[in-house]
């Protein structure tokens, strides 16, 4: 099967925050996406797609590089990735974030730097790499980032939580929610949307690489009215399986230190229902205004005659609890935190929906063979493209991530969790990160307990399940690959679609 256009296709390369899969075509039958869904139905949904750690910057960090969190010792939230940085991003006061990938390698290419180099324009438009503007790896780019960064307080437009934050700094936060009656581009999404239709209409013959990049949904779930409006009432339902999981060890769980931070919410203890429907009602509502912004860059690619030639990548950093396990926000390494959507559509590709394990490192290799480029063979994700062309083909035995404890910490994580996800169970070992050494371990078995709600790893009828999924957890991803997968090979035979 043949599809590589005539000219090397243009990449439109969508990022969005916080994104569960929340979306109508993932089967959410609350979600009000049409846009998204218009994408899907033109491309392939991959139903299995996990992230390489449920936080921000790790996530992106390991799809840009397409590199695992260990490989470029990427895993916290607030530092950065170059070993010794350069003097001139060093200095910059403004330099914050999580560890950068660049720390420890510098010389490693970024999907958009690589693709940059084969001849596209590489640009992004609003949040792709985590952290203020110094953080946003100037080489990867042919020109400056526009709005990559949208600090809190522009998430506030209603004079309650406006004011107090004008006294503040810009990341402090007031309310968790807000629902302001504005038009779209009063907030920092629709802002970048009008941006990046800006740039689409003024692509000339030379291929682009656009990344645009929606905070939305993540906190505050700030929103214009309108979209508050469609979940209305009693539209969505509470969180399923709202305790706890039974039987699992310290590290698995955590406080939802994310939302207590915000003004309205308790600071410890149980949410009132009041709140946990608004929450719900809030993530939503933003889930629908970021899906209109899709829905924008869609309508201006066809208008500006792109869409045929035009690979859309659309991706969510990782997953998200809404109350469910008591949990709310990412940083676990649960189905929930470490599953996240991806769309991909692709000029002579089909569309339909694949079942099969996926990981966020394939995406650099899948985009870069749809350019009909060569892979580079250091990559540690497989190119998609297989199952672009048939999704029912053999492919990854286990998707793997991982999340360190304590969250957040100093210097290295004392432990890591490290989790792979099989057709059936979620396995879970945490590590001495120092040792090895295993101090806790946790078993899902999907196929009778898919809201992962007691640890069943002590359970004397998955004995040898526990000891075969650790062996297969410690020999790694490389040993997960079908055959043909390793990128080494890949480099040589390769082809688009």
């Amino acid at each position: 099967m043949s599809c590589a256009p005539m000219t090397k296709p243009n990449v439109l390369f969508i990022a969005v925050d916080d994104l569960r899969a929340a979306l109508g075509c993932y089967g959410d039958e609350v979600a009000i996406t049409p846009h998204i869904d218009r994408l899907a139905a033109r491309g392939t949904v991959f139903k299995r797609a996990y992230c390489q750690q449920a936080v921000c910057n790790p996530s992106r960090a390991s799809l840009m590089t397409g590199l695992r969190p260990d490989t470029i010792k990427v895993w916290d939230l607030k530092s950065r990735f170059r070993h010794e940085l350069p003097a001139a991003l060093a200095d910059l006061p403004q330099y914050g974030g999580g560890t950068h990938f660049r720390r420890a390698r510098p010389d490693v290419i970024t999907l958009p730097e690589y693709v940059k180099q084969q001849g596209y324009i590489a640009r992004s438009v609003g949040k792709i790499y985590h952290g203020s503007p110094g953080t946003q790896d100037a080489q990867s780019w042919s020109v400056e980032p526009q709005l990559n960064v949208v600090w809190k307080s522009a998430d506030y437009l209603l004079p309650d939580n406006q004011a107090p934050a004008a006294d503040k700094w810009p990341g402090y936060k007031m309310a968790a929610t807000e629902a302001a009656d504005v038009p779209d581009n009063a907030y920092g999404d629709g802002k970048v949307a009008e941006a990046a239709c800006q740039l689409l209409g003024e692509y000339g013959e030379q291929p682009f690489f656009l990344a645009v990049g929606f905070r939305k949904p993540h906190l505050p779930f700030s929103a214009p009215k309108r979209y508050w409006d469609l979940y209305a009432g009693d539209a969505i339902p509470p969180p399923e399986n709202p305790n706890q999981p039974g039987g699992i060890p310290d590290y698995a769980w955590h406080n939802s230190r994310e939302l207590r931070g915000y003004s309205d919410v308790p600071a410890a203890g149980p949410l009132p229902d009041a709140l946990i429907r608004r929450l719900r009602q809030g993530y939503y509502a933003c889930v629908s205004y970021m899906d209109a912004q899709v829905g924008k860059l869609l309508d201006s690619l066809e208008a500006q005659g792109l869409l045929e030639n035009t690979i859309i990548a659309l991706w969510g950093d990782h997953g998200y609890h809404l109350g469910e396990k008591s949990l709310w926000g990412k940083t676990t390494n649960y189905e929930l935190d470490t599953r996240a959507p991806l769309i991909v559509s692709a000029p002579g590709a089909g569309s339909g929906e694949c079942d099969a394990l996926v990981e966020f490192v394939d995406i650099y290799p899948t985009l870069v063979e749809l350019c009909g480029l060569p892979v580079p063979a250091e990559l540690e994700g497989s190119s998609l493209v297989p199952l672009l062309q048939e999704p029912r083909a053999p492919w990854k035995a286990a998707a793997f991530s991982q999340f360190p404890r304590p969250w957040p910490y100093h210097g290295e994580p004392a432990v890591m969790g490290y989790t792979m996800r099989t057709r059936r169970y979620r396995y879970t070992e945490w590590q001495d990160f120092q040792t090895g050494a295993v101090l806790a371990n946790e078993l899902y078995d999907h196929s009778r307990d898919q809201a992962e709600a007691h640890n069943a790893s002590e359970d004397e009828r998955y004995r040898e399940t526990v000891a075969e999924l650790s062996n297969q957890l410690r020999a790694g991803w490389r040993a997960a690959l079908p055959k043909g997968c390793l990128q080494e090979d890949a480099a040589t035979t390769s082809q688009a679609l």
